[in-house]
């Protein structure tokens, strides 16, 4: 029983583990108090924020920009209390000078909410008082992101306020009228658009909501489940560890939507079982990499940017977890497959049966953990209630159903903690979306979004594919090192546009951008998720993010597949066409990863594998006549390498 002996003992982080996820996730470089009685205040300031977004989604909000104020005033409250300001100071003791910004900060909502009635009358006009309480927030919005998430985004917003302010003396498109800094922070603090806008809007709705369902997950023990599930489906299968990493990750991936977090949670286990069967640092770790990445794409959940995503968009949640899910499956499948011809490849095997859980035996212990997520989809997808609403029941049936067995019980303080954690946790995603609202509101203002559209376009002519090209460099950019939630909406603002002026369906523009912006964690120079996963493995960490990238190649091509056909989003097709498209791209995806790995049966000679390649692409573009062309691509390869095989004395269709 060593392998579950092992998994026990790593579910809680040692410290080496610890260290990795602070050096790569900010988010995590969090004070523990020595004084027990500025902890209880933290933890009591968090569970108020959590048990104030439970009670405005079943009884309502108060007025938008009142409820929207609260909710960055607490959160940024909380991350001076929570997070010093340099990496090497302490983090036992709460400074004198972090207490005075949590009181700011509370400050910025106190005079919203008492003023509310003259800000409302003055329409726009602000007065002297305004331009104070606006300045203050700016300028702990930017402090607060920079301490949480590092210096990318505070310095991305620093550019955008100052393009606001000195745009006029720029030449060519990206020259506007300019702003004074009185009219930059009036926009920003006393409307919708700004710091207030709908990123803030979203956090303090939906995403709040769905990382506190997260966090009494994790409570009631749907990660050892997922983890245990994983280890029991896939464990003894030919490279079993990887594909167990590949499947844990995903679902952890779709719930949290934190890559980085989730490469240290289940890598900390799954990359050590990797390496012991025999797959190398680099792999192992970028297996890790890629599948926590890929949770992000992954419905029902997708780390919440679906919910974001029908905000924008004005179009129902349903319609967006359809589209994204085929999709995501083929990425997961050219992942699985890959791994699958490596193992073959190099001849390593699974884990022991005797050292594995039986599927029984967990679905025995944990199983009725599921009923929350079938209950969660089944109000989603078909009870016709809002999406507030439905997280807020689905949290309270997970503390119902977790009841039912002793081990996955909570106890009043398991509920506290989890109310806890899930305040804490959306801090991060929350300060971004205040630090992107900076972003937001000076493209709102500049019309900067519009002018970088136009200037896209501009550079890919009259090309569909350069224009694409343009646009997946520029997500990738902008994503470097930012949370999944902040890279969409900055993605969908700056870059989606460009798309949608070329004639493209606005839910394929935004999945495309979505898809790019995301993947920049697995994509070097800037890989935090693959530097992660390195750290753990001990590997080498721009090898890493490269060999990621191979892993992720279906997740680099389907976007631009469902571009040129939308039936791969499986909009607006039969059932007969939709299980047809199913059919070849599956085929397609296989086809990919086999010509990625190299492998099959026997190595591939590489006049082959572009032949795969080109078949690839074929197959994933439903067509009856590439059909007939991948099919027959897939003759020529099997039957050459059934020859190649049988000559060099290597087994044949089962050691695949």
């Amino acid at each position: 029983m060593e392998t579950r002996q092992q998994l026990d003992h790593q579910q809680n982080l040692d410290e080496n583990q610890r260290e990795t996820l602070e050096k790569y996730d900010n988010e995590s470089r969090f004070r523990v108090f020595d004084n027990r009685k500025i902890a209880l205040v933290v933890a009591g300031i968090a569970i108020i924020l959590s048990i104030y977004h439970l009670y405005t989604s079943y009884f309502g909000t108060p007025p938008t920009l009142v409820h929207r104020s609260f909710h960055v005033a607490i959160v940024l409250a909380l991350i001076f209390m929570l997070y010093p300001p340099l990496k090497k100071a302490k983090r036992n003791t709460l400074p004198w000078y972090d207490a005075i910004l949590a009181l700011l900060a509370l400050s910025t909502s106190v005079y919203i909410f008492m003023e509310y009635d003259s800000i409302v009358n003055r329409g726009g006009l602000p007065n002297t008082w305004d331009l104070v309480f606006g300045a203050i927030l700016v300028l702990l919005v930017l402090e607060g992101a920079r301490r949480v998430t590092g210096w990318g985004l505070p310095t991305l917003a620093i550019l955008f306020l100052l393009y606001g302010l000195f745009g006029r003396e720029m030449a060519g498109i990206f020259r506007h009228r300019g702003y004074e800094w009185q009219d930059i922070v009036n926009f920003m603090y006393v409307t919708n658009e700004g710091v207030y806008g709908t990123a803030i809007g979203v956090s303090a709705t939906y995403i709040f909501l769905f990382i506190l369902f997260g966090a009494f997950l994790q409570k009631s023990g749907m990660g050892q489940f997922f983890n245990d599930m994983a280890l029991a489906i896939a464990g003894q299968t030919r490279g079993g560890p990887a594909k167990v990493s590949v499947i844990a990750s995903g679902f952890l991936g779709s719930i949290n939507g934190a890559a980085v977090a989730n490469v240290v949670t289940t890598g900390s286990f799954t990359i050590p079982l990797m390496k012991k069967i025999g797959y190398k640092k680099n792999f192992a770790g970028a297996v890790e990499a890629s599948a926590s990445v890929g949770g992000q794409i992954l419905p029902p959940i997708m780390g919440a940017a679906a919910f974001i995503m029908a905000e924008i968009l004005g179009i129902p949640y349903s319609q967006i977890a359809l589209a994204a899910l085929l999709p995501a499956l083929l990425f997961y499948l050219g992942v699985i497959v890959q791994i699958h011809l490596r193992a073959s490849k190099e001849g390593l095997k699974g884990i022991s049966k005797d050292n594995l859980p039986a599927v029984k035996q967990v679905m025995k212990e944990r199983g009725h953990l599921l009923i929350p997520l079938l209950f969660l989809m089944y109000m989603l997808f078909f009870s016709g209630r809002t999406i507030i609403y439905s997280a807020l029941l689905t949290i309270i049936v997970t503390v119902i159903i977790a009841m039912i067995r002793k081990t996955t019980r909570m106890s009043l303080r398991d509920i506290l903690e989890a109310l806890e954690n899930g305040a804490r946790t959306a801090l991060g995603v929350a300060i971004a979306c205040a630090a992107v609202g900076l972003i937001v509101g000076v493209a709102t203002l500049t019309g900067f979004g519009l002018s970088l559209a136009n200037a896209i376009v501009t550079l890919g002519g009259e090309s569909l594919l350069l224009t694409l090209m343009f646009t997946m460099v520029a997500c990738i950019v902008l994503g470097m090192g930012l949370p999944s939630i902040p890279t969409y909406i900055i993605t969908a603002t700056m870059a989606a546009p460009a798309l949608v002026q070329l004639g493209i369906e606005p839910l394929v523009a935004h999945l495309f951008v979505f898809y790019f912006g995301i993947f920049a964690n697995i994509t070097p120079p800037v890989a935090l998720a693959s530097f992660a996963a390195a750290g753990i493995s001990g590997g080498n960490a721009m090898r890493t993010g490269f060999v990621s990238m191979k892993l992720a190649i279906a997740g680099f091509i389907v976007p631009y597949l469902f571009v040129y056909n939308d039936s791969l989003l499986l909009t607006n097709t039969t059932f007969g066409e939709g299980v047809l498209v199913v059919f070849t791209s599956v085929l397609g995806v296989m086809m990919l990863g086999t010509a990625a790995e190299g492998y099959f049966m026997t190595h591939i000679n590489p006049v082959l594998r572009i032949l795969l390649f080109g078949g690839a692409l074929l197959f994933m573009n439903p067509n009856l006549m590439q059909d007939v062309i991948g099919f027959s691509i897939i003759a020529v390869v099997i039957f050459f390498q059934w020859i190649r095989a049988k000559k060099e004395g290597v087994a044949s269709l089962r050691a695949i």
